[in-house]
């Protein structure tokens, strides 16, 4: 870890620019009161809809490349006969208490019991929405490898996943499954780490590439927006598919989060690719409303040719055979079901590093 050229000091650090404007001076940080009940319509009244993907499970891809958002930064790629799964989180809440912090609104919509063989989970970051102690634990005894960022190994072992089955990765290391044509790059992200007071970026946070024969696929995990990702594009890009994460945004926090209008900005930087909005739909972790991400992006995609994909819990979406978006979220607080909407799917895409210090744990 001290040997990577992210160490300074006591630990990691942000060392790429951030894009000019991002953030905004003049809006202050949110207290902890306005953090922990400021903002309206923060959770849905009545939950999301769902499906069960089990059914859909049992049949490959045509394409070769699916994808089925488990809510938060939960995706199960299926990628040419693999399984990646991405920041497993089953837990109820996104903290170190089972009776305080943010607690999940909306259920997975599979029990982890019931997931098919997962050939590899790729953990992008230690914080509690990202890494969960019991989904670990569960996953540990599947016997499945983990790849993760610097660091982030000695929390995995400690939850009882055996060393030989963790690979840690600095920034622009691979990993290649043993016996598989698929290969999982670190790349890099604008954020930090954490699960304490004390250990404050003492694991390092990375965006993962996974990449078999025939697809690539982009995972942001948390960032802000950088020119790195027109390095990530030259370095490892073209993408099939690109999970940006659009969620837990604050106009004091734009070199930590992207949002949806810096996502659209990133997704431009990496080169296109169908997008798949993660990091949202599930904990409340900021002041905005829960559904603005998915209303925003609803918005300003199809006016700069997004293929944008925005599929329900559960459902297993194709990248390359989704044409149109549905906005179901607009019936969640309602009652009223949505109609669906056309967005051009088909059409190319147009090529605080701390926390508030009143905060008593990083849980984002």
């Amino acid at each position: 870890m001290q040997a990577s050229p992210r160490w300074a000091g006591k630990g990691f650090h942000n060392v790429h620019p951030m894009l000019p404007g991002l953030r905004d001076p003049s809006v202050p940080r949110p207290t902890l009161t306005e953090f922990l009940s400021g903002g309206s319509r923060r959770v849905p009244t009545g939950p999301l809809p769902s499906l069960d993907p089990l059914d859909a499970w049992t049949r490959p891809p045509a394409s070769g490349l699916r994808a089925t958002w488990l809510g938060h930064s939960t995706v199960l790629i299926e990628i040419d006969g693999l399984r990646v799964l991405t920041d497993p989180v089953w837990g109820a809440r996104a903290s170190p208490s089972r009776w305080l912090g943010p607690k999940r609104f909306q259920p997975v919509p599979v029990a982890l019991g019931r997931l098919p063989p997962i050939d590899l989970v790729a953990l992008s970051h230690d914080h509690y929405d990202h890494l969960d102690y019991a989904t670990v634990r569960a996953l540990a005894a599947t016997g499945v490898p983990f790849v993760t960022s610097l660091g982030v190994g000695a929390h995995l072992e400690a939850f009882g996943v055996p060393a030989q089955r963790i690979t840690e990765l600095d920034w622009w290391e691979s990993f290649t499954l043993p016996g598989a044509e698929l290969t999982v790059t670190a790349a890099p992200s604008q954020h930090f780490s954490g699960r304490g007071l004390k250990d404050r970026n003492a694991t390092l946070w990375s965006s993962l590439v996974i990449r078999s024969a025939r697809h690539s696929v982009f995972f942001s995990g948390d960032t802000g927006l950088t020119s790195e990702y027109a390095a990530i594009r030259e370095r490892l890009g073209p993408f099939d598919l690109v999970m940006l994460e659009v969620g837990a945004f604050h106009p004091s926090w734009g070199h930590i989060h992207l949002g949806p209008e810096n996502a659209l900005e990133a997704h431009a930087l990496l080169g296109g690719g169908a997008f798949l909005p993660v990091h949202w739909g599930t904990f409340s972790l900021a002041m905005h409303a829960w559904d603005e991400p998915a209303e925003t992006l609803f918005e300003l995609a199809p006016r700069r040719g997004v293929p944008l994909l925005m599929p329900r819990l559960g459902e297993a979406v194709e990248p390359v055979r989704v044409e149109t978006v549905t906005p179901w979220w607009r019936g969640v607080d309602t009652g009223a079901p949505a109609a669906p909407a056309p967005t051009p799917a088909s059409a190319p895409a147009s090529a605080p590093t701390t926390l508030p210090t009143s905060m008593p744990w990083p849980m984002d």
